[in-house]
């Protein structure tokens, strides 16, 4: 049986994020408060500061950039 890929809301990745950079807590910590990978919150960090807003977009949907191409 193959793995189960979780989905969480875009909410919980930007206040994921929100919380390892301001908590004062090591991201693995925050990680595993949220019951989730350090991996995660380093990725979402990444998309976050490489799209802004348009990070996120959703199961199915592409950014701006993505839909142009």
């Amino acid at each position: 049986m193959g793995k189960v890929q979780k989905v969480y809301t875009r909410e919980f990745k930007e206040e994921a994020v929100r919380l390892a950079a301001t908590s004062g807590k090591p991201i693995a910590h925050v990680a595993r408060d949220l019951g989730i990978s350090d991996t995660s919150i380093h990725q979402w960090r990444k998309e976050l500061a490489e799209n802004g807003s348009e990070a996120f977009p959703g199961k199915g949907h592409q950014t701006a950039l993505e839909e142009e191409n």
